[in-house]
């Protein structure tokens, strides 16, 4: 399911924010900074891990036995309550929830930040599973907006730390990196070109 986000789509660079990285001292507000900085010279829209509020989610699942959609819808809601977190600490950005708004805030020359729920609802295109993370949803999102790359902000670059779908989401040929949260200030050197 392609998304029609106007002329230029292909410059668009999708960067999913992970969510373990607001349990890390200082690595929010590092990672936040960086990527207004980013938005200067890129087209940016953020997709938000789920963090500790995919967490509650697990836990509850852990206790309750949810059903896989029920488990699915939440942690993408999760998905959303970090995305206000995001939106909230990205200098210039703004929270859209469909790739109309992405289009039109990407367009204003901010950050747009997806609070994901409302889209996934609709497309409900990937495996109701905890094998599909916000990797997995970020890449798909960067599918769909024809963009140009994507990159996960992980509290470590070693790529092998996506989860198991994220090749099956991931459109063939579209270039992605794992970037590291300490070595943020490279994000912009990486984008280049």
């Amino acid at each position: 399911m392609r998304a029609d986000t106007g002329s230029g789509a292909t410059d668009l660079t999708v960067i999913k924010v992970g969510g373990r990285l607001a349990a890390i001292p200082g690595a929010l507000e590092r990672v936040c900074a960086a990527l207004g900085d980013v938005s200067r010279s890129q087209r940016v829209l953020v997709v938000p891990g789920g963090g500790p509020f995919a967490d509650a989610v697990r836990e509850f699942d852990a206790h309750l036995e949810l059903s896989a959609d029920t488990a699915h819808w939440m942690a993408i809601l999760a998905m959303d309550q970090y995305a206000h977190v995001l939106a909230g600490r990205i200098p210039g950005a703004v929270l859209v929830d469909e790739p109309a708004g992405v289009s039109e805030a990407v367009g204003q020359s901010k950050v747009a930040v997806l609070a994901p729920s409302r889209w996934m609802r609709s497309a409900d295109v990937l495996p109701h599973s905890w094998e599909v993370t916000s990797d997995s949803i970020a890449a798909f999102v960067a599918g769909a907006l024809d963009a140009r790359r994507l990159v996960l902000i992980k509290p470590t670059d070693q790529g092998s730390l996506v989860d198991s779908y994220f090749a099956t989401a991931l459109p063939l040929g579209m270039p992605y990196i794992v970037v590291s949260w300490d070595r943020i200030e490279e994000l912009s050197s990486r984008l280049i070109g």
